[in-house]
């Protein structure tokens, strides 16, 4: 039995319909980083993005556009968890990070699937991370070298 994701899910549409998925260069040596430190065991990381409309200097996307920008570390909320048998320390996000050791650069039935899901692999270097949609069909990742925008707590 194959572990692959294309294998039991058809492919519905063709990759002309699936836009690229943006990502900040700094997110993704992050998401490596916590990968690597934790190898040779395989972690989830949920990843949002931000409007490409909410960066100064604008991007050369249109406004709408999701870029992903920010992580929540695996782990937060645990104790809650562990109570109410749910991750309730988490916020709904528009991703996931997988990491597979092992250097399965795929999407497995066994992976957390989100609508995109980024799978790592070593050497963990930002050549060996690749976009996914939530059957495993591959998606075009576009690195973006910029900051996304500040964010500021309520007073």
């Amino acid at each position: 039995m194959t572990d692959d994701l294309d294998a039991v899910l058809p492919d519905a549409d063709s990759p002309a319909e699936r836009p690229p998925v943006y990502a900040t260069v700094g997110l993704v040596e992050a998401l490596l980083d916590i990968a690597e430190d934790r190898s040779p065991s395989e972690v989830t990381i949920a990843v949002t993005t931000t409007p490409a409309g909410e960066f100064e200097p604008p991007l050369d996307l249109p406004p709408e556009t999701p870029v992903f920008t920010d992580l929540y570390l695996p782990g937060t909320g645990g104790s809650v968890a562990a109570v109410f048998g749910m991750d309730l320390g988490t916020p709904a996000s528009d991703g996931r990070f997988v990491s597979h050791p092992d250097g399965h650069l795929a999407v497995r039935q066994t992976d957390d699937l989100h609508e995109v899901v980024f799978v790592g692999v070593p050497p963990w270097e930002s050549t060996d991370i690749a976009a996914f949609d939530r059957r495993g069909r591959g998606r075009d990742l576009e690195l973006l070298d910029v900051e996304p925008p500040a964010e500021s707590l309520p007073p």
